[in-house]
C-alpha cells in the first residue's frame, strides 16, 4: 500500500531533525549565518584572520548568498516539491547525507587556504548540484512540468556560485564580480517567482479568515507575466553591465513595475498579523533596491554598495527569515500567529536593512546592522530551534 507523507514521516525513528527537509536546513541555515556574521566582524576589525582563499568580503558574501541562501533553497524546495508533485518527502538518512554535503561545503569554503586546490569548490558546488538532481527527479516523476522554471533558477543560481569561485581563484577578489551579481540577480528572480504565489495566496486566506471583503490579485496573471519577464531583461542587465546608464533606466523601471504588482495584493490590510505583511514589506525591498541602485548608477553615490544590500539583507534576508518563520509554525503544527520573539526578529532584520544602507556614509553602522542581523537571526535560532528539533505533536509514536 503507497504510503502517505505522514506515515513516511512516522516511520523513521532517527533524529526529529530528518523528518523533513525544512527542519536541518532551516535550523543550520539560520546558525550558520549567525557564525559567519561573528567571523566577519571580527576578521573585520582583524581580530581574526579568517583560513580560507577568498578574502574577507568575498568570503563574506559568498556564506551570504551561497551558503545560507543555499540551505534556505533547500528547506524549502524539499518541503513545498512534495505538495507540488503528490510524492513522498526526502527524510531519514538521504536527508541527513544532503544536509551533511551542504556542511562539508561550509567548513571546506572556510578553511579552504589549508586544503588543496579544487577540495573546497568541488564540495561547495557538490551541494546544489546533488540538490537539483533530486528536485529534478521528483518533478519529473510528478510530471509537474509548470515548476521546471524553479529548477531552472536553481541550475543558474549553482552556475552563479561557480563562476564566484573561478573569479576568487583568479583576481582573488570576487565580492563584486559577474558571479556575485549573477547570483543576487537569481535570487531576486526566485522571490519575485515564489513570492509572486505566495504572497497573494497567504493574503487571501487570512483577510478570508477576517472576513474581510478585500481580496488580493490572483497569482501570475498577464501583467504578473510580463513584469516577470522585463525583471528578466533588466537584472541580466545589471549583471552584464552593472555601471551603464540602460541598466539605471532599467532598474528604475524595474522598481516602479514591482511596486505596481506589490500594490495589487492588499498588503496596506494586513496590518493586525506580523507572519503576513513581513512578506509584503520583505517584497518591498525588490522595488526600493532596485530604484536606489539605478539612482545611485546615475549619480554616481557612494551608497550605492549599501543600495545593494536593500536587496540581499532586506530582499533576500527578511523574505528567507519570514518564510521559515512561517513554515516552521506550520509544519510543526503551531498557530500562524507571530509572538512577540517573531515580530522582534523581523524588525531587527529591517533595522538591518537600513543601517548597512546608512553605513556607506557612515561606516560604523556596519557593526550597527551587523548585531542587529545577530539579534534578528539569534532570535530565530533561538526561538524556532526547539521546534525545528522536536517532532511534529502526533507525528511519533
Amino acid at each position: 500500500m503507497p504510503q502517505t507523507s505522514m506515515q513516511q514521516i512516522r516511520a523513521w525513528q532517527g533524529p526529529a531533525l530528518f523528518s523533513y527537509g525544512f527542519r536541518p536546513f532551516f535550523l543550520f541555515g539560520g546558525l550558520w549565518v549567525v557564525l559567519a556574521m561573528l567571523l566577519w566582524l571580527s576578521a573585520l576589525t582583524g581580530a581574526i584572520a579568517l583560513p580560507t582563499r577568498f578574502d574577507p568580503v568575498s568570503w563574506h558574501a559568498h556564506e551570504f548568498l551561497f551558503g545560507y541562501l543555499g540551505a534556505v533553497l533547500a528547506g524549502f524546495l524539499l518541503t513545498a516539491v512534495p505538495n507540488w508533485t503528490g510524492r513522498l518527502p526526502i527524510v531519514g538518512w538521504p536527508l541527513a547525507a544532503l544536509f551533511a554535503l551542504w556542511g562539508a561545503g561550509r567548513i571546506a569554503v572556510l578553511v579552504s587556504a589549508l586544503l588543496p586546490d579544487g577540495v573546497a569548490p568541488m564540495l561547495d558546488l557538490g551541494f546544489p548540484l546533488v540538490l537539483g538532481a533530486v528536485i529534478l527527479r521528483e518533478i519529473v516523476a510528478g510530471k509537474n512540468w509548470h515548476n521546471l522554471i524553479v529548477l531552472a533558477l536553481l541550475a543558474v543560481f549553482a552556475l552563479a556560485n561557480a563562476l564566484f569561485h573561478l573569479e576568487a581563484a583568479g583576481s582573488g577578489h570576487a565580492a563584486q564580480g559577474l558571479g556575485l551579481r549573477l547570483g543576487v540577480a537569481t535570487a531576486i528572480m526566485m522571490i519575485a517567482v515564489i513570492g509572486g504565489r505566495i504572497i497573494p495566496s497567504f493574503t487571501r486566506n487570512w483577510l478570508a479568515r477576517q472576513d474581510s471583503a478585500h481580496r488580493p490579485v490572483p497569482p501570475m496573471q498577464s501583467f504578473d507575466k510580463v513584469v516577470l519577464v522585463l525583471s528578466v531583461a533588466a537584472l541580466l542587465l545589471w549583471t552584464a553591465l552593472p555601471e551603464a546608464r540602460v541598466t539605471a533606466a532599467a532598474l528604475v523601471v524595474l522598481g516602479a513595475l514591482h511596486l505596481v504588482r506589490l500594490s495589487r495584493w492588499q498588503g496596506l490590510r494586513t496590518g493586525a498579523e506580523p507572519l503576513v505583511w513581513v512578506l509584503h514589506l520583505s517584497y518591498a525591498f525588490i522595488p526600493l533596491g532596485a530604484m536606489a541602485m539605478g539612482l545611485g548608477i546615475l549619480t554616481g553615490a557612494a551608497w550605492l554598495a549599501g543600495a545593494q544590500h536593500l536587496w540581499m539583507t532586506g530582499a533576500v534576508g527578511a523574505m528567507t527569515l519570514a518564510v521559515m518563520t512561517r513554515a516552521t509554525l506550520g509544519h510543526t503544527g503551531r498557530a500562524l500567529h507571530a509572538g512577540g520573539l517573531t515580530l522582534t526578529v523581523y524588525l531587527a532584520l529591517f533595522g538591518a536593512a537600513a543601517a548597512r544602507l546608512g553605513a556607506s556614509e557612515v561606516p560604523a553602522l556596519t557593526h550597527v546592522a551587523g548585531g542587529l542581523w545577530l539579534l534578528a537571526f539569534g532570535g530565530f535560532v533561538l526561538g524556532y530551534g526547539p521546534l525545528l528539533l522536536r517532532p511534529k505533536p502526533g507525528a511519533q509514536g
